[in-house]
């Protein structure tokens, strides 16, 4: 897999941007520089939005009431959460209106309401299913609950599979650290849902009807991974989780299809680098791995946006030849896109 060029900006190209939240849109509580003033114009350009995120607590009209107050423009019927996705999942798991239990807050009780089914509040209540997402007050008490229904035969159902979750401080616990010990504690993996999985790329789509969607993201193990999976084409943006290095040298399954350092490049053309040779060449700048060596037309530590294209596809062709990704590593451990 390679990067692509599009002679148009890709707000145009595309009928709708399904983008991700935390490292996108918004960092916890506090806005990504240039995000809100992106999407409008986008939104300008005709493009739809979906706004797609694997954290369940919330419900739409929170995270809507959320992205409206850091001016990005954004309706609730936009909003598609991992909640929604692991309700649809367990509407084809177990009988319609059946009892729940449910391991998380407002946001996932109001998602498998709204399919029908009905919360408690006991594993004495013999629940059908266990539905687990990211809530803050998640705590033993809940859990080992929810582990006691599991072990009676409950279905064990997990919203997404995050091992962390980005925040102002750093990375906390995400839910795929507390489904952990739920699944440690019963010896049941979870059915998961959520980015990676490819289904919840297609359910946002078809939310939007879309016809030709665009997966924005920051973090190449969910965002990137999950619509290569879906088969839908995404840009990769540097204000978040995964960074210049890790694009670099990114597997096959976690390549994105464009690449920019904010979501300024939403708006924007793009050209994917042509090879001469082992050489990537784009404009005045160049990248190349001949014998497992990477030389570039100027220092790494300040790329411009052009270097850093030509440096990804060298490296990609280079490690798709054979040549390994440790010895790649340490040759582009200063690259930062200026």
């Amino acid at each position: 897999m390679s990067l692509k060029s599009s002679a148009t900006p890709l707000s145009e190209a595309y009928d709708v941007s399904i983008y991700d939240l935390d490292g996108v849109c918004y960092r916890g509580n506090e806005p990504v520089a240039g995000a809100a003033e992106s999407i409008v114009e986008a939104r300008g350009r005709g493009q739809l939005a979906v706004y797609l995120t694997n954290n369940a607590a919330r419900t739409p009209h929170a995270i809507g009431e959320h992205l409206r107050s850091l001016n990005i423009p954004a309706e609730d019927s936009e909003v598609y959460t991992a909640a929604m996705a692991a309700a649809e999942l367990a509407a084809e798991e177990i009988p319609a209106g059946s009892k729940v239990f449910v391991i998380g807050g407002e946001g996932l009780v109001e998602a498998l309401t709204d399919k029908g089914f009905t919360p408690v509040n006991s594993a004495d209540e013999d629940p059908a299913a266990v539905v687990q997402g990211f809530h803050p007050s998640v705590g033993w008490e809940l859990m080992s609950e929810g582990a006691l229904a599991i072990n009676r035969g409950a279905v064990f159902i997990a919203s997404n599979l995050d091992a962390t979750l980005p925040q102002e401080r750093g990375f906390m616990l995400g839910n795929g650290a507390l489904v952990k010990a739920v699944e440690h504690a019963t010896g049941v993996v979870p059915l998961a849902t959520g980015k990676p999985l490819p289904k919840v790329f297609e359910q946002a789509a078809l939310s939007a009807s879309a016809t030709r969607p665009l997966a924005v993201g920051d973090r190449l193990n969910t965002d990137i991974r999950g619509a290569v999976a879906a088969g839908v084409d995404s840009l990769h943006v540097l204000t978040g989780v995964s960074d210049e290095r890790d694009v670099a040298l990114a597997v096959p399954e976690e390549r994105p299809t464009y690449l920019a350092k904010t979501l300024v490049g939403l708006n924007e053309t793009h050209e994917a680098p042509a090879f001469e040779g082992r050489r990537a060449v784009l404009g005045d700048e160049w990248a190349e791995v001949t014998g497992g060596v990477l030389t570039a037309s100027h220092p790494l530590s300040d790329a411009s946006l052009d270097l850093y294209r030509c440096v990804v596809a060298a490296c990609w062709a280079a490690a798709d030849a054979g040549t390994s990704r440790d010895a790649l590593s340490d040759q582009i451990t200063d690259l930062v896109v200026v």
